[in-house]
């Protein structure tokens, strides 16, 4: 077994604090966000999305809802493990948890969990939300609920890094800015990249989110601008070597224990 009884225990802990935290202040973690990806919806789905018509062969808004509900898993499984890891690096209360006897796997694992029921539940409120929007119906049930998931898993471990080597609750917040907002927005969640010169679709191939929120999009529309294979492929390929230096992070202490 992976998990024995106290490590079972022990990661059951960790996965139960993860989610009391961010659901004992759901006002500001849960509610916030899904109200911006409404108004998502609402100024380019329905404003704009009525001037451009239809865009990969339908409405506007349909086109947009797998690009802007990935956007809410990635965003909220990267905040809430970047925060909760620091606060507790912060407060010295990860080197309790780091000389307790808990392998490293089974701590990283609980971290992940709890920002990927973060993440997923603000995708689940997205998702609701954009049903009043746009009649969808799921093409592909499994590759949607397999791209979201490794999708969570990813930025989850991110966010994980992020916090390790982040040295003031300002560091927390350079990344997502500088790096992952822009890479979201030019990862083809409110346009597809037939539209844009060759020079310009080059470029948005080697953005990973692309990938992502396309095979999202081709398992909820049954369209994709790639192959969504190549989507799983990096998807692993992240997860495995994200994974791997998590570990070795954990392992060696650096930026944990001072």
């Amino acid at each position: 077994m992976i998990f024995s009884d106290h490590k079972y225990i022990a990661f059951e802990t960790i996965v139960t604090r993860e989610v009391r935290r961010f659901s004992r202040i759901w006002l500001q973690t849960l509610v916030p966000p899904a109200i911006t990806i409404g108004l998502y919806f609402v100024i380019f789905g329905n404003l704009v999305g009525r001037r451009i018509g239809e865009m990969g062969g339908f409405q506007y808004m349909e086109f947009i809802i797998p690009g802007l509900i990935m956007m809410s898993v990635i965003q909220n499984s990267y905040s809430n493990v970047v925060s909760s890891f620091f606060s507790q690096k912060f407060q010295k209360t990860i080197e309790e948890l780091l000389v307790a006897p808990i392998p490293n796997y089974v701590i990283l694992s609980g971290l992940i969990v709890g920002g990927m029921c973060r993440g997923l539940a603000v995708g689940a409120i997205v998702t609701a939300m954009s049903l009043l929007f746009a009649d969808l119906h799921i093409q592909y049930p499994v590759i949607t609920i397999l791209v979201i998931l490794l999708t969570s898993i990813v930025f989850s471990l991110a966010g994980f890094i992020n916090a390790v080597f982040a040295n003031s609750f300002d560091d927390i917040s350079i990344v997502p800015t500088f790096i992952l907002t822009p890479l979201i927005y030019l990862g083809g969640v409110f346009y597809s990249i037939q539209l844009l010169p060759t020079f310009w679709q080059i470029i948005s191939k080697l953005n990973p989110i692309f990938y992502m929120v396309n095979a999202f999009r081709y398992g909820i529309l049954g369209v994709s601008d790639v192959d969504v294979t190549w989507a799983f492929i990096m998807l692993v390929f992240f997860i495995i070597a994200l994974y791997v230096g998590c570990i070795w992070l954990l392992r060696s202490g650096k930026g944990i224990r001072t």
